[in-house]
């Protein structure tokens, strides 16, 4: 239930993509040598003294920064741009609007996307929840913990998530850029609300919108605590009362509880792996829902795409868990042909422990005819 970060990738280690003399002007990654080569027309300026490298294409950075028109590509390719910032300072994204909202770009990487060839819902998360983990870093709260502030830090207490709700208008493909928008709210005496907002960064149009609550756990404990004074203190200034979407649009509507008996698909024996397992010594929550759609049957995830997901986290999980997944679609219109008179199905799912049967979440998707894509 906890945050992950996405991971960055630099060009040390990948230069056989370009030719010998193209190598040797990029030079050797520890040389710390700032270069600009130009191949097919695409300008690419490297930084081998950081680990992420490639900061600029065709005068547009990327990944973790906001793209915009290069001042003066002739200097740059003639490598006599000088007094570049420093690639933190621009990488881990902004914040806009007298820093209530933190705004942070990335590119869509071909290990991120699904037979679709579209961002898959996990990989939406996972950006989410980077930006989210980069608000905090650069709020100049972040303690020793991760994601969670100072005071936090020292009373060993660590954010988890209870609800999330995901609307997605248009899935990006590989190569696409996207602009992330996120900022906070409270969230009844306690709690803290999230919200993100996605554009297409080309067409500015918002193609996502995600609303989330978040609570405060003692890490050693693992129970469920009030919100400090010192903690409330240290996050209030960085609340704005504002929404992703209305909110009759989040879909707050109270989830029903599968069983044997209800569910039309049941998948047993998910284990979870080491490399499931977060910085906060549970399964992250974006894993989830990988193991939710493995009992989604094949036809809804061949001829529907995933329009919204509303997640209710229960209880952790641990490494040493066995789980099963259940589903149940409630609309039973599958047929998603030109003359199917309904494009849209509604399902409910499960995720609960294999041996005691306890709940670890409860969900609730919304799917739409990938015809209504065209």
């Amino acid at each position: 239930m906890a945050l992950s970060p996405a991971s960055n990738t630099g060009l040390c280690g990948r230069t056989s993509l370009f030719s010998h003399e193209e190598r040797l002007n990029i030079g050797f990654c520890n040389a710390g040598i700032r270069s600009v080569v130009r191949r097919n027309g695409l300008v690419i300026r490297a930084s081998a003294s950081k680990s992420h490298s490639v900061d600029m294409i065709n005068g547009k950075k990327v990944n973790g920064v906001h793209l915009g028109e290069a001042t003066n590509l002739a200097r740059i390719s003639s490598g006599m741009v000088k007094d570049v910032p420093e690639m933190n300072s621009y990488l881990m994204g902004r914040f806009v609007e007298d820093r209530f909202i933190y705004r942070q770009t990335f590119i869509i990487r071909s290990y991120e996307i699904g037979p679709d060839k579209t961002a898959t819902m996990e990989t939406l998360m996972n950006l989410l929840q980077e930006t989210a983990l980069n608000h905090v870093r650069n709020s100049g709260l972040a303690g020793s913990g991760f994601g969670s502030t100072r005071e936090m830090s020292l009373r060993k207490l660590i954010w988890v998530v209870t609800r999330i709700n995901i609307q997605v208008e248009k899935y990006s493909s590989w190569g696409d850029i996207i602009e992330i928008d996120t900022w906070v709210d409270a969230a009844g005496k306690n709690g803290m609300r999230r919200d993100w907002i996605i554009r297409d960064f080309k067409t500015q149009q918002v193609i996502t919108r995600a609303t989330s609550t978040w609570v405060i756990m003692n890490r050693v404990t693992r129970r469920l605590t009030k919100m400090p004074d010192q903690v409330r203190d240290e996050v209030t200034p960085f609340f704005t009362n504002r929404l992703s979407s209305a909110i009759v649009d989040n879909d707050s509507r109270k989830i029903d509880r599968l069983d044997d008996e209800t569910s039309e698909r049941i998948r047993a024996d998910l284990e979870p792996r080491w490399s499931d397992m977060d910085a906060n010594q549970h399964v992250n929550n974006v894993k989830y829902i990988g193991w939710i759609l493995e009992s989604v049957p094949i036809k809804v995830l061949e001829d529907y795409y995933l329009a919204s997901m509303t997640l209710e986290y229960r209880r952790e999980c641990r490494q040493s868990d066995l789980l099963q997944s259940l589903t149940s679609i409630k609309e039973k219109v599958t047929d998603c042909t030109e003359s199917s008179s309904r494009k849209t199905l509604e399902s409910i799912h499960l995720l609960r422990m294999q041996d005691n049967k306890d709940e670890i979440v409860r969900a609730r998707s919304v799917w739409k005819c990938k015809q209504n894509l065209h």
